[in-house]
C-alpha cells in the first residue's frame, strides 16, 4: 500500500483515544514509554481535562442562566410601579445574563474546536506508538532467532556428548571385561584395591593439598632391651 492510499485508509479509520485505553498503557510495561510517546500523552490528557472541564462549565453556566432568566421575570412582575432598587435589581441580572451568554458562546466554540485538537494529538500518538511497537516486534524477532540459533546448536553439542559419553562407558566396560578374562580374578581385584586407593588419594588432595604428601611415614622407636640382669 503506498502512502497516499495508507493515509486515506487512517482517515476512515475510528481510532480510541489512546491514554484511556489501560491496554495501551500496557504496550509500554516492560521498556517503559519513551520520552517522545510521554510528551504526546501529556499534551492529549491535557485536553481531555481541558475538554471536561468546559463541559462541567457549560452545565453550571445554563443553569445560572435559567435560574436568572427567572429572576428577570420575577424580578419584572416586582418592579411595576415598585422603587428604582428592584429595577436595579433586574438591570443587574440582564447584565450577568449577558456576561453568561459570552462565556457560553466562548466555551461552546472552544469546545467546538477541542474534538479535533483531540482527534489529531490522539492520532501523532497512534504513529508513534505503532513506530515504537513494529521497532519492538522486529527487536525481539531478531532475538527469538538467536536464541533459537543458539537452542540447536547447544542441542546439537549435547547430542554428540551424549553420543560420546555412551561410547566411552561401553569402552570402559569392554576393557574391564577383557582384562578379568585375561589376567583373572584375583589379579583384577588386587589392582582394583590399588587404583581405588590412588584414586582416594588424589580426591584428599584436591580439597586439602598437601595432606597425602604430608602423612609421616616415620617408624615407631623400638623399645630398648633391658639387658639388666
Amino acid at each position: 500500500m503506498d502512502e497516499k492510499n495508507f493515509e486515506e485508509a487512517l482517515n476512515h479509520t475510528k481510532i480510541p483515544i489512546l491514554v484511556l485505553d489501560q491496554k495501551w498503557h500496557r504496550l509500554f510495561a516492560i521498556s517503559g514509554k519513551p520520552d517522545s510517546v510521554k510528551e504526546l500523552e501529556v499534551e492529549l490528557n491535557e485536553l481531555l481535562q481541558e475538554q471536561g472541564r468546559l463541559n462541567s462549565e457549560v452545565k453550571e453556566l445554563k443553569k445560572l442562566k435559567n435560574k436568572l432568566m427567572a429572576d428577570i421575570v420575577t424580578n419584572i412582575d416586582e418592579a411595576d410601579g415598585k422603587p428604582s432598587a428592584e429595577k436595579r435589581n433586574l438591570d443587574e441580572d440582564k447584565r450577568l445574563i449577558s456576561e453568561t451568554n459570552d462565556k457560553l458562546d466562548e466555551d461552546e466554540d472552544r469546545l467546538l474546536e477541542l474534538p479535533k485538537q483531540i482527534a489529531t494529538k490522539n492520532r501523532a500518538l497512534m504513529m508513534i506508538t505503532m513506530s515504537f511497537s513494529y521497532e519492538k516486534l522486529r527487536t525481539n524477532a531478531e532475538e527469538i532467532k538467536q536464541i533459537a540459533d543458539w537452542i540447536t546448536n547447544v542441542r546439537i553439542e549435547l547430542k554428540k556428548n551424549i553420543i560420546k559419553k555412551q561410547n566411552r562407558e561401553i569402552n570402559n566396560k569392554e576393557i574391564y571385561a577383557y582384562m578379568h578374562d585375561i589376567f583373572g580374578k584375583d589379579v583384577i581385584n588386587m589392582f582394583d584395591v590399588k587404583y581405588e586407593e590412588e584414586d582416594r588419594a588424589k580426591e584428599i588432595e584436591a580439597v586439602e593439598p598437601g595432606r597425602v604428601e604430608g602423612k609421616s611415614d616415620t617408624k615407631k622407636e623400638k623399645p630398648k632391651e633391658n639387658f639388666d640382669a
